[in-house]
């Protein structure tokens, strides 16, 4: 095994300013990890978010900048000593009257903010999760695209100009609408779709068929005992030639399209399939296989992100077991362990609640504002 493979990534300092709850906070962390302890509401869930938000410099929980601010402030400040294979800073700051975000890296100013995204691999074990699931099909979207995303920047730039194009065409659509207009002004961003949905497309559809094995591997392992099933259905029958197929359904949908103000099909159209038995997930399943579903899909994440930055994520754990029996818990443990993740930080109500596979993690008490290390600083 190289020295790649055995790479981790992990946070070494992290500070905050202003972020949610916390007005102040300075916190050198443990190599391994370490377990937030604190009762509900206290702000265990906004420090993991912060963490996250190097990753992917936004919230995990789709919130705005302006609320992830503390109540209040101006705006808000995240910094952090990251090791990814090698050592470097990343420091974000947000400015509520500007609505501006800057970020250094290394203390350099990044020209793009997308240059910065995935400075941190990291996967977020979330009670929202079970959405990937039972949720619309945006949820399983946003799986895929930020998966992909921090560990292809091709992708990412893909998906960029892809929403700036979709963005164009929809409101060229609703201008027509409104001026009782043609469809010249939306047809123009038409070539931008085609040629970059096709690149999503074959993304997405790569890694579904690269994974679809592990996922059902995984999902027995958890302790399911029907067959997992996962595909990715598409808007468009293309017949191996994405950008054509997508560019004549844009043109065959552009009447609709216009009435609607929308446009009608392609990749943001497109859902994540899971089934039990030939049967849909979302319909049929009991909450325990919805959570084991979800769980199986942010492990598949995590050897996603390894593979492809190099280096174990970090591990942000939000009470993810509280919803599971005993039996399930433990063989989701024992799954965490044999894939062999990065540093892990888990958040729980009480001491009673760490699994005795984390017991030797060292703790930290969160109170309303403030966390108490019980560790050396």
């Amino acid at each position: 095994m190289t020295a790649v493979a055995n790479a981790r990534a992990r946070v070494a300092r992290l500070g905050l300013r202003d972020f949610r709850s916390f007005e102040r906070l300075e916190l050198t962390t443990p190599a391994d990890g370490f377990v937030l302890v604190g009762e509900n509401g206290a702000g265990k869930t906004n420090l993991l978010e912060a963490v996250y938000y190097l990753s992917i410099l936004r919230s995990a929980r789709g919130a705005r900048d302006a609320a992830v601010a503390r109540f209040g402030a101006d705006g808000f400040f995240v910094e952090a000593d990251l090791c990814v294979k090698e050592s470097h800073s990343v420091s974000v700051g947000f400015e509520r009257a500007t609505k501006r975000k800057r970020v250094l890296r290394d203390g350099a100013a990044a020209e793009r903010l997308s240059d910065a995204i995935g400075s941190l691999p990291a996967v977020m074990f979330s009670p929202d999760d079970v959405a990937l699931v039972s949720g619309a099909p945006g949820a399983r979207r946003r799986f895929l695209d930020i998966m992909l995303a921090l560990g292809s920047r091709s992708y990412l730039h893909a998906l960029q100009h892809y929403r700036a194009a979709l963005e164009r065409r929809n409101a060229a659509l609703r201008d027509a609408a409104r001026s009782g207009g043609g469809t010249a002004a939306a047809e123009v961003w038409e070539p931008a779709l085609a040629e970059h949905g096709a690149k999503l497309w074959r993304a997405r559809r790569e890694w579904v068929d690269g994974v679809r094995g592990a996922y059902a591997e995984r999902c027995a392992s958890i302790g399911e005992r029907g067959a997992s099933q996962l595909r990715y259905v598409c808007s468009v029958d293309d017949d191996g030639n994405e950008r054509e197929a997508l560019a004549a359904a844009l043109a065959a949908r552009r009447p609709g399209d216009l009435r609607h103000g929308v446009t009608g099909v392609g990749p943001h159209r497109d859902d994540l399939s899971l089934q039990l038995d030939r049967r849909d997930l979302s319909t049929y399943g009991s909450a325990g296989q919805h959570r084991s579903a979800a769980i199986t899909l942010r492990i598949l994440e995590a050897e996603t992100l390894r593979a492809a930055c190099g280096a174990a994520p970090v591990l942000l754990l939000d009470d993810p077991f509280a919803e599971l029996d005993a039996g399930r818990a433990e063989r989701v443990l024992a799954l965490l362990g044999a894939v062999g993740l990065g540093q892990t930080i888990l958040a729980v109500p009480r001491d009673s609640d760490i699994p005795r596979e984390f017991t030797a993690l060292p703790r930290a008490r969160v109170t309303p504002g403030g966390v108490a290390p019980e560790w050396s600083t």
